[in-house]
Parts: C-alpha cells; structure tokens; sequence
C-alpha cells in the first residue's frame, strides 16, 4: 500500500488526540475535510495492509479499571497463532515479540480483578501455555506516538 498525504495527515493529527465524541471517525472526517467514510475506509485499507493495528483510545492504568503486563513461553513456530489468539481479546490493547525466553508480551487492561482473571484463565486454556502476569508496581509514561512523513 502507498499511503497518500491524507493516510499521513490521518496518522499524524489523530494518534494523541483521537476525539471523544460519540462519533470520533465524523470528527476527524470534519477535521480532514473529507467523509466519515472515506476516514473509515482509510483506516481498514491501513489495517488490511498490516500498517495499524487497532485504532482507540489506550486508557491510563488504574483509573479505569486494572490492567497487567504479561507475558509466554511461545514455540517460534506458533507466535503468529498465538498472538492472534491474545489479540482477539478486546481488552488486550497491544501485543509484541521478544528476543527472550519469554517472547510474546502483551498487556491486559479489564473492567475489574475477576474479568482480567477470566481472561489469563481463557489465554490459557486455548493456548494450553501458561501467562505470567507482572502487575504494575510504579507507572513511567512513554510517548510512542510518531511523527510520520512522505
């Protein structure tokens, strides 16, 4: 896919300051200059190509609900699988891969205690793998917006 000037526009204006609103993707639409379809279309063209992964709001942990860094012992062979596997977990807001003995690492953010519970349990089970789980201890705020340019 060859992102256009809008895709950067898009990707740029919108990773700090999606708009909270009940209709977000008309906001941005309004702000673009284009239709809320166009924006939407945008975005899954973007997705389809691998280029995003997901496109909402990443809530601070503890203020609403709980969350937890985790992480498995993946086979290489099956990382793909069982990334997809976490990442269709809608309270999984993103996953990656580690050079490490633990190589798949995810966070998990839950309405409360006993659905962040239900959800390792569910991980589990599919994955027959057992989660780690490393509960926050001291929160550090990392910006991993970027600056995207043509």
């Amino acid at each position: 896919m060859v992102l256009t000037p809008l895709d950067y526009r898009l990707l740029n204006e919108f990773q700090h300051d999606l708009p909270l609103t009940p209709q977000p993707y008309l906001a941005m639409a309004q702000q673009l200059g284009i239709t809320e379809e166009e924006v939407l279309e945008r975005l899954r063209l973007m997705m389809q190509a691998g280029l995003i992964s997901r496109v909402g709001v990443v809530l601070h942990p503890r203020r609403v609900g709980i969350s937890t860094l985790a992480a498995m012992r993946t086979p290489p062979e099956q990382l793909a699988t069982l990334a997809a596997l976490v990442n269709g977990f809608a309270e999984v807001n993103h996953n990656y891969e580690r050079e490490h003995e633990f190589n798949l690492w995810f966070v998990i953010t839950a309405a409360n205690p006993t659905r962040l519970e239900q959800i390792i349990r569910e991980i589990e089970q599919q994955s027959s793998l057992k989660v780690y789980t490393m509960p926050m201890e001291e929160d550090f705020h990392i910006d991993l917006g970027f600056n995207f340019r043509q």
